[in-house]
């Protein structure tokens, strides 16, 4: 691993072990390695029902009736709700839009939408309880695509629709729509010696999270309830789930259970209404815990997109302008579209400079499966189609298509498309130059003087080949991804600090409502704590509502916001510290008043090192106790008509160079190597940020050559929920990824930092399409990549 340039000066106990900057091991690691982690899907209660969610069939219908009274009837079965059993008035849910109902009323609007709850002693009665219950339905037509979207006789998805966003679309089955228009795109046109366009389509990816949606609901004796759920965002849950129990939210408590992955997957309810609603009418603990054929209906997917580009530029590769339009795929219900749609747009230049362009950017409503948050978030599909593009331009041009990228990179100080300045490092060139400056691995590895590696051979264990008509590919992609949430949202975080003596040591306790999904939070703010602090014993608390809101688990914006929020408390909680020594201790060296002191390795020292005072006589029967809000520069929301605005607060910056063997004959394929350079401000933890860098590389691998949920065009059904056809990459399909991490400092953010986490999906994807163009000499502009688009069959 590489790094340069300088990070931001850590001033209060850099030498305390364990602190920010060293690759610190995760709490949670050997548990998870060895089977021993608690998952949200292990927890057990005693007297203990099980629920069960009943789905629709169909894609689109009238709900004609309901019978439940062979379920009712079932031994073992303690309740069975519909739409009119729900407590309130308020029926929907929503991230921004309320438009999800808890349960389908009047018509279903997609294949697996939740008809009915079954609660029962096993969960395999609940199962067979929900197959008695009779549904009738009349089919309606399905809305798929734009066209039958947008037609002038389309089918209204959500008639009547009031929300903030109706009022500035063309038609009421388009979610959300951002121009984004600089400069004079036709005008600019006129100057090129070369334009090049395309028309790209990108999938329909699943988070594809390892463990699936589970939760435990268990009333309580004041009327609320307890819930202990697997999500990305504890408090968002909480403004939802109220509501529609009839709850104040003081009475719905919520505690983050063990969490299998995410990726924006659990940023929507799943299923925590139900499982409260269960728990509430049979007053027992109620537990639910989805299949995988379920899972796959019960969570938003990454949104499909259809994609078109123009990029012109002169003759000596400078790009003169560029015109694009994105449709993105919503499904059946808002999420996370409207958001998505305003990164699309603001981000689908890409890292380059170019002063004139046209962009709008659309979600729809749909029949098809409801889509909204996933790594990336808008920012993957737009990378897609203007990398592809960035290697059109350079054949044309007959341009090495680095150098052509390198031309046109931005850095600090390009303004963005929407007139917002990139006011920290953006090193576009120096990561393109680094990957391009990497040795290549060695050809033909599969052969070897003890015999042939058929692992090394596209088609791998499956023996399809030895080599022949095997050619090799080499391509290469850059990113661009907005970190944190954008467009004037209030994106803080609180922390909950607490210092005292336990057992004759100084201890810190950090708690937070932050979910941990995987990322490594928990392992980062104890190496916060630590580096201000200066104690060795830190205590992570269990994230729940108890504490304020520590926003959701996306948008690369924990360590950010969260790693902020912990900063600045653990800064308030030190200076209350050092008042109190001054109280106690001060009047024995002048140095109390005079010097700048600091925490470290537990004790109050000077900026000259000297040892004023051990914190534990500093805290002898003290506890020093702050929760605090942390923000970050205020963002604001781009105009509807130009999509000028200050939208982002932080951008970050990833490279990849893909490698492939591509077997021409039989259409098989096998990615080498994905080597990936990426800025990250600061490595908080470098062994978590390269581990980081590599999940997204290969999500945003399996998106290129496998991964796609199949929705039938005419029925709108979903055809391969389950992981036997829905393929993700395993193993033996994961290649090399070399991982160079620089740090060139970001001063608006804590330490430097900058978000990691899903940089590298964007960039991943198109490298490796890129590399297989460079084999095949194929177009390719759709992912992911089958047998048959190589072969033609």
């Amino acid at each position: 691993m590489g790094t340069t340039g300088t990070p931001t000066k850590i001033t209060q106990g850099s030498q305390t072990k364990g602190g920010i900057g060293e690759s610190t091991l995760r709490p949670d690691g050997t548990l998870k390695v060895t089977g021993e982690f608690a998952y949200s899907s292990d927890m057990w209660h005693e007297d203990m029902l099980w629920g069960f969610t009943l789905r629709s069939t169909v894609a689109h219908a009238e709900i004609v009736s309901i019978d439940t009274s062979e379920a009712l009837a079932q031994a073992g079965v303690y309740a069975v709700l519909t739409y009119d059993d729900l407590p309130t008035s308020i029926k929907n849910y929503g991230l921004e839009i309320q438009d999800t109902p808890v349960l389908a009323h009047g018509k279903v609007r997609h294949h697996g939408e939740p008809v009915a709850l079954v609660a029962a002693d096993h969960p395999e009665t609940a199962r067979r309880a929900a197959a008695k219950i009779k549904i009738e339905y009349r089919e309606l037509p399905v809305v798929t695509d734009e066209a039958s979207a947008t037609a002038e006789d389309a089918p209204l998805l959500h008639e009547g629709r009031d929300d903030h966003h109706a009022g500035h679309v063309a038609h009421p089955n388009i979610v959300h729509r951002q121009p984004i228009v600089r400069g004079d795109a036709d005008g600019a046109a006129k100057r090129a010696d070369v334009i090049v366009s395309g028309e790209y389509v990108f999938g329909m990816q699943d988070q594809a999270f390892l463990g699936p949606e589970s939760g435990l609901a268990v009333p309580a004796e004041d009327g609320g309830v307890d819930l202990y759920i697997a999500t990305q965002w504890l408090h968002s849950d909480l403004r939802q789930i109220a509501p529609v129990l009839g709850l104040p939210e003081e009475k719905v408590r919520m505690t983050l259970s063990g969490v299998g992955g995410a990726f924006g997957g659990r940023e929507d309810l799943s299923m925590q209404i139900h499982a409260c609603l269960l728990a509430l009418r049979t007053n027992k603990p109620v537990k639910i815990v989805y299949n995988r054929f379920e899972s796959f209906f019960g969570h938003v997917h990454r949104h499909p997109a259809k994609l078109w580009y123009e990029h012109g530029a002169t003759k000596d590769g400078k790009i003169t302008h560029m015109k694009c339009r994105i449709v993105l795929d919503g499904g059946a219900y808002a999420s996370a579209s409207p958001a998505v749609v305003g990164n699309a747009a603001s981000l689908a230049v890409g890292p380059y400079v170019i002063d004139d362009v046209d962009i709008e950017a659309v979600a729809l409503y749909t029949n098809n499966p409801p889509c909204g948050a996933m790594r990336g978030f808008g920012a993957v599909q737009a990378c897609f189609a203007y990398e592809a593009q960035m290697d059109k331009l350079a054949a044309e041009l007959d341009m090495d298509p680095v150098e052509l990228r390198r031309l046109n990179a931005m850095e600090q100080g390009t303004l963005m498309p929407t007139g917002q300045p990139v006011d920290s490092p953006a090193p576009v060139a120096e990561i393109l130059r680094r990957v391009k400056a990497r040795p290549l691995p060695p050809e033909r590895q599969w052969e070897s003087s003890e015999g042939a590696d058929v692992r090394q051979l596209p088609g791998g264990l499956s023996n399809t080949t030895h080599g022949e008509g095997v050619v090799r590919g080499v391509g290469y992609a850059v990113g661009i991804k907005n970190v944190g949430f954008s467009e004037g949202f209030d994106d803080y975080s609180t922390a909950k600090v607490r210092m005292e003596v336990i057992n004759g040591e100084p201890v810190a306790t950090v708690h937070t409502a932050m979910a941990e999904v995987g990322q490594g939070g928990v392992t980062v703010h104890a190496q916060i704590a630590r580096t201000e602090l200066g104690v060795t014993q830190v205590t992570i608390h269990p994230a729940d509502t108890q504490v304020g809101s520590a926003g959701s688990t996306s948008a690369s914006r924990q360590t950010y916001v969260t790693g902020g929020a912990v900063k600045h408390s653990c800064e308030l909680v030190r200076e209350k510290v050092l008042e109190l020594g001054r109280r106690k201790m001060g009047t024995y060296h002048p140095a109390w008043a005079t010097a700048e002191l600091l925490l470290e390795g537990g004790k109050v020292v000077t900026d000259g090192g000297e040892v004023l005072a051990d914190l534990v006589d500093v805290l002898e029967g003290e506890a020093v106790e702050i929760e605090a809000e942390w923000r970050h520069r205020p963002t604001e929301a781009f105009d509807l008509v130009t999509g000028q605005g200050h939208g982002h607060v932080q951008y970050s910056f990833a490279a990849h160079r893909a490698v492939v063997e591509v077997d021409t004959e039989l259409g098989l394929v096998k990615v080498i190597e994905l080597a990936c350079a990426q800025d990250v401000g600061k490595a908080l933890n470098p062994l978590s940020v390269v581990g980081q860098i590599q999940g997204g590389t290969t999500q945003g691998l399996g998106v290129a050559v496998m991964e796609e949920i199949l929705v039938d065009p005419k029925t709108a059904k979903v055809r391969n929920p389950s992981f036997t056809d829905y393929l993700i990459p395993t193993i033996l399909d994961t290649p090399t990824i070399p991982v160079d991490v620089l740090e060139l400092a970001d001063e608006h953010a804590p330490y430097g930092l900058r978000g990691v986490g899903e940089a590298p999906t964007l960039s991943s994807t198109p490298a490796v399409l890129a590399a297989i163009r460079n084999a095949t000499g194929l177009e390719l502009n759709k992912t992911p990549v089958r047998p048959e688009h190589l072969t033609g069959t």
